[in-house]
């Protein structure tokens, strides 16, 4: 038995797309069923079909729709955030300062966030060399370092 559904969401007769069954788009994402019925809930993932059976039905759009929700998210993006931006979507010329604001003040916080994280490496590189350093002096029976020499050195992976 496979987990592929294949009833289509609307009219059988209108539709020949592929079509998913909520653990095969659960398994796409890397995320639990419950999350896929969550965006459902929240008003993020509309317009999901259900079978004969009351399964619910997922089609394309819905793949690409949970594709930019996942990116959003791993961007930052709150809930409410994800609800303004699609909405915003629906009009996307009469909203579009709105998207741009939205999508300005996302990119503003992930260059503030890849800012804190590029420091935060570099800290853990000189650390890397200083105790590395540290192991092969107490191997050698030679005078440890002094992490002040290390402090303001830029080290590459």
């Amino acid at each position: 038995m496979t987990d592929r559904a294949t009833a289509p969401a609307e009219d059988p007769d209108t539709t020949t797309e592929p079509t998913y069954s909520i653990r095969e788009v659960a398994r796409m994402f890397h995320m639990q069923t419950s999350a896929l019925r969550y965006y459902e809930d929240a008003g993020l993932l509309t317009n999901v079909g259900r079978d004969a059976k009351g399964q619910r039905v997922y089609r394309q759009c819905h793949i690409n729709r949970m594709r930019t929700i996942c990116c959003f998210k791993h961007a930052g993006m709150s809930i409410d955030e994800l609800r303004r931006f699609f909405a915003y979507e629906d009009d996307e010329p009469g909203h579009i300062d709105e998207i741009m604001t939205l999508l300005g003040e996302r990119r503003d916080a992930l260059a503030e966030q890849r800012k804190a994280l590029d420091e935060a490496y570099a800290h853990i590189l000189r650390k890397l060399h200083y105790y590395g350093d540290i192991q092969t002096a107490v191997r050698n029976h030679r005078p440890l370092p002094d992490w002040r020499d290390y402090r303001c050195e830029e080290f590459d992976a």
